[in-house]
């Protein structure tokens, strides 16, 4: 404030204290005039001189009944807070106190302080650091807050005169019915929107179903309509309800805290959601353009890649079945550079909860990586040594199968005996796979038996007759011609194989099925005995089945 600002109000100041008694009270009344000169004169004045150690005190309002008299300040000794309290409970019992007239209330001047009593008691003192608060004179402000007490107590005594509560309930009884048509009202209203759907918007809606396809659905489209009203009918119920609760209890001055504290449950959440999101807005922005900058950058990859798997797009040294997986390995490198960009800038993340949430995840995703971060790995590792493809006919251990899925973590057979098998891709890597249809598709299969003759058969007679089975075995390939191998000249016995090359892995079994019954009947045919792996004597009678045996009951001729 000014020096001559000053300077006047410390004359006028003195002028009212030098009053007598009888007029003190007019006195008082000669403060305010200057005290509007002051507020006309520009608050600016008045602020831009107030130091920046004084805007930083802390202070605490000194309320009566919920209205706000003054914000005063504190010692370390005497924090604000407790300074105002006691104030406000001797407040509270003057008020209460029927039998102390309002003119009771005076300002009684002291060396270093103006004391507020009313009689002998003593409601509070202001002292120079007050008034440097306010940039206005001690006297200025001990009058101002006078003044505010007065009209506290006189509103305070008021509010609770019987006139005053008969008048507060016959207003809460017209709030209540008031609440109760419109609450009334809005349920019928509802009911009306919601067979409003059921009626009119049906018959559109199965329209539009129709037109798109059957891509829209009838019951989807209208549990979302419902879904939708009923939060709108929630909603505005309790808005009713809190507007109401609000005003009832505003009513009386024993409700009156109450009703500003139901209102800041619901205000306080809004207003910090609200400056969240304005706060927020500029890292918002910024994740929204990273995300369709990402986006737009993942659906070109895809459409190359998408082109590469078509053969549209072709590069050398670049197998169109890599296609999928590499995309797949791009999206994730993609989606991981804007995670790790746009980290910084989500809402949050600074936090100690955020921080805590991404150490718990990074803590789970260790414990259990290893055996995911081993499959994916050899997932990608099996599809770009081009291990199978889907369809194939593969072993992998002693399991095998046609290979109906081959995904990142696992690979799927279906055995022969229509068996569903998941396999490990880290078992698979780690192990020996045999692919039945890779070269049988190229050059064909080998399919291999064995039998066992004895030394008394010749051995050219024994290969002719295994031939001539390999030839009679339909699904057999011509060429490249069967083969008979000697493999073994045991004890009892030769072993011969016979080699026959196929096409199609997945007869393996029916051809085998099929080339065996070839072998026995061509042997028996030739009256060749098919030896057991070890005997002890020759048997009276060769072990083979005479053609007229061939198809004893139950068996039928073909």
């Amino acid at each position: 404030m000014p020096s001559t600002l000053r300077h006047d109000f410390a004359s006028l100041a003195a002028s009212c204290r030098g009053q007598h008694e009888p007029h003190r009270r007019a006195g008082h009344w000669c403060l305010w005039p200057l005290l509007g000169l002051v507020l006309l004169a520009g608050p600016g004045a008045v602020l831009a001189a107030e130091p920046e150690e004084l805007a930083s005190v802390a202070r605490a309002p000194v309320s009566l009944d919920g209205r706000v008299i003054s914000e005063l300040r504190g010692v370390s000794a005497y924090p604000a807070e407790r300074r105002a309290q006691d104030i406000g409970a001797r407040l509270k019992a003057l008020a209460a106190d029927r039998s102390m007239p309002i003119d009771a209330i005076q300002v009684i001047v002291g060396e270093d302080r103006h004391d507020i009593r009313a009689g002998e008691l003593r409601l509070l003192s202001l002292y120079d650091a007050d008034a440097e608060l306010e940039g206005i004179p001690r006297a200025v402000l001990g009058e101002a807050i006078r003044q505010k007490i007065v009209e506290a107590v006189e509103a305070y005594r008021h509010e609770r005169t019987p006139g005053a509560l008969l008048a507060a309930t016959a207003y809460a009884l017209g709030a209540t019915l008031a609440a109760a048509l419109v609450l009334f009202a809005l349920l019928r209203g509802f009911r009306g929107l919601y067979a409003l759907i059921e009626r009119r918007l049906q018959a559109r809606i199965e329209e539009l179903e129709a037109r798109s396809q059957k891509v829209i659905q009838v019951e989807q489209v209208a549990s979302g309509l419902r879904s939708a009203l009923r939060v709108l009918q929630i909603g505005s119920v309790v808005a009713l309800a809190v507007i109401w609760a609000q005003y009832v209890l505003y009513l009386y001055p024993w409700t009156r805290p109450l009703a500003e504290r139901v209102l800041a449950l619901i205000l306080d959440p809004l207003r910090t959601i609200g400056l969240g999101i304005a706060g927020a807005l500029p890292n918002l922005v910024f994740l929204l353009l990273l995300f369709f900058l990402t986006r737009f950058t993942l659906r070109t990859l895809r459409l190359g890649f998408s082109g590469i798997d078509r053969g549209t797009v072709k590069l050398a040294g670049f197998d169109p079945e890599w296609a999928w997986p590499t995309y797949r390995v791009a999206r994730l490198l993609v989606v991981a550079f804007a995670i790790v960009v746009a980290y910084p800038y989500i809402p949050g993340s600074d936090s100690a909860a955020f921080k805590g949430i991404s150490l718990f995840l990074r803590v789970i995703f260790s414990l259990g990586s290893s055996s995911i971060i081993a499959n994916l790995i050899a997932g990608y590792s099996m599809t770009y040594r081009r291990t199978f493809r889907i369809g194939d006919r593969i072993q992998v251990g002693d399991l095998s199968g046609d290979v109906v899925e081959a995904g990142l973590m696992v690979t799927r057979l279906k055995s022969v005996k229509n068996e569903e098998l998941v396999i490990p891709n880290s078992l698979i890597l780690n192990g020996s796979v045999v692919n039945y249809s890779t070269r049988a598709r190229e050059q064909g299969l080998i399919l291999h038996t064995t039998v066992g003759i004895g030394y008394e058969t010749p051995w050219r007679q024994v290969e002719a007759m295994l031939l001539l089975a390999a030839g009679r075995t339909p699904g057999l390939l011509k060429d490249p011609s069967p083969f008979v191998l000697q493999t073994a000249l045991g004890d009892f016995c030769i072993t011969y194989e016979i080699n026959a090359y196929c096409d199609n892995a997945q007869a393996m079994a029916r051809l085998y099925h099929h080339l065996h019954q070839s072998i026995l009947d061509v042997f028996n045919e030739y009256g060749v005995q098919i030896m057991t792996p070890a005997y002890e004597r020759d048997p009276p009678d060769p072990k083979v089945v005479p053609r007229d045996r061939w198809y004893a009951p139950p068996a039928a001729s073909s």
